[in-house]
């Protein structure tokens, strides 16, 4: 599997972000399952998800403190790259 990711640290925590489709995010079961799915590429690191909407707005999915703090970073400034998950 290929995916576009982050890794980011802020604030003394480090995480991983990767962007999802949409659909994804809208069914609480589904996020879950694709953020344990990804966990392998984000050892000892917790993963959040993000999805955008049609006008390019990221909705955030996973632990909310990170979710949050995800929501003032503009997208722009994350440092995003392909990874190959097998």
């Amino acid at each position: 599997m290929r995916f576009q990711g982050a890794v980011i640290r802020e604030q003394g925590v480090t995480f991983g972000v990767v962007i999802v489709k949409s659909h994804v995010l809208q069914n609480s079961f589904e996020a879950d399952r694709m953020i344990s799915a990804l966990m392998p590429a984000f050892p000892g690191m917790p993963v959040v998800l993000m999805a955008q909407d049609y006008r390019g707005v990221p909705t955030y999915y996973g632990r909310r403190d990170i979710s949050r703090f995800m929501a003032g970073v503009p997208l722009r400034c994350v440092p995003w790259r392909e990874y190959t998950l097998s």
